[in-house]
């Protein structure tokens, strides 16, 4: 009989989490009782945020506790119902972690049309990371025609989405990218003013000679020696929405010196810069207008994104080490089944 395979936690890792913290284990499929549906994963999300959800310490989110499945956003198919709502056969937007098989009683689940886009986007560019996007830049960094925005990570499921929606705008825009192809790829194919790799050695200087305004939009992702290399060039009301810190998250002791806080700290005072973290649910009342400009953008082709999709669940792990060390290329997805409609 086929077996649900899974990825539980078993240790909190300390530092990058490999296949002692995260085990691949067979357990026999869920049968759904009165009001549960059965649902077989397609895709698996894997996203930077869930490096947090392995940890014990206090986040805006519960931790996943050991023993528990790893969470993580799925496309999945019905494949067994007892809800009156849901048939064999629908495609929904789920949640059901790093798993095969996983029974829901209906909330949350969204339905899908894949005659509308491709199911896998509705993890990617028309779900939670183009919606990061679209509301910490409109919302937050409140771009403005002829100002210059700088994106992080700008070749990740987020960063591409934000340079485009800020090319949109009528800004000028600066990616930052750990690699050359990354960074021809945002301006070739995603129409950036410029990138810069963050592992030159002159990247600082790199970066400088882009903004030759200065920076009034600065779309955070990364943290570490990219942050170091844009606080000197923060304009005056300079707005920073902060979305990750990627470049810390394996971090198991404070960065060697020197401290930078005091430096950041003396830009936002004098230059009156507005900083502010977000979760992309503080701005759960904008999701149908994000629904709305992001299908028409996509349809109209004024966005374009890129997915990277890893084959197989036992996979997993070493495909979300490559995305905390930055080797994937665009929206990371794992396959976990075929996907029907291809």
């Amino acid at each position: 009989m086929e077996q649900n395979q899974r990825i539980v936690l078993v240790e909190r890792p300390e530092g990058m989490p490999d296949e002692r913290h995260l085990r691949l284990e067979s357990v026999p499929v869920p049968t759904p009782e009165d009001g549960q549906v059965l649902l077989k994963t397609i895709y698996l999300s894997l996203d930077p945020y869930m490096r947090g959800r392995m940890s014990a310490a206090k986040s805006y989110a519960k931790s996943v506790e050991l023993g528990e499945v790893m969470e993580g956003g799925t496309v999945s198919q019905v494949v067994a119902s007892r809800h009156p709502d849901w048939q064999e056969g629908d495609l929904v937007l789920s949640h059901s972690g790093w798993q095969t098989y996983a029974l829901s009683n209906g909330r949350g689940l969204r339905r899908l049309d894949p005659s509308l886009a491709p199911i896998s986007t509705a993890l990617g560019v028309l779900g939670m990371p183009g919606f990061t996007a679209y509301v910490g830049l409109l919302e937050i960094g409140q771009p403005k025609a002829g100002e210059t925005v700088v994106v992080s990570a700008a070749s990740g499921a987020v960063g591409q989405v934000v340079g485009q929606i800020a090319k949109l705008k009528g800004c000028r825009v600066v990616g930052i990218a750990g690699a050359d192809d990354k960074c021809a790829y945002v301006v070739d194919e995603l129409g950036f003013d410029a990138c810069v790799n963050y592992r030159d050695d002159d990247f600082p200087a790199k970066l400088k000679a882009a903004c030759p305004d200065g920076i009034d939009v600065y779309f955070e992702n990364v943290g570490g020696k990219v942050l170091n290399a844009v606080i000197d060039l923060l304009n005056d009301f300079s707005r920073m929405p902060v979305c990750g810190l990627i470049a810390h998250y394996n971090d198991t002791r404070l960065p060697a010196g020197p401290d930078q806080l005091p430096r950041l700290m003396r830009a936002v005072l004098t230059h009156r810069v507005l900083i502010r973290g977000f979760i992309q649910f503080d701005f759960a009342p904008r999701f149908p207008d994000f629904q709305r400009d992001m299908g028409d953008w996509i349809r109209s082709g004024q966005v374009k994104y890129r997915e990277d999709i890893v084959e197989g669940l036992e996979n997993a792990v070493t495909a979300f080490q490559g995305l905390l060390s930055g080797r994937n290329r665009g929206k990371l997805l794992v396959r976990v089944s075929p996907d029907p409609t291809r």
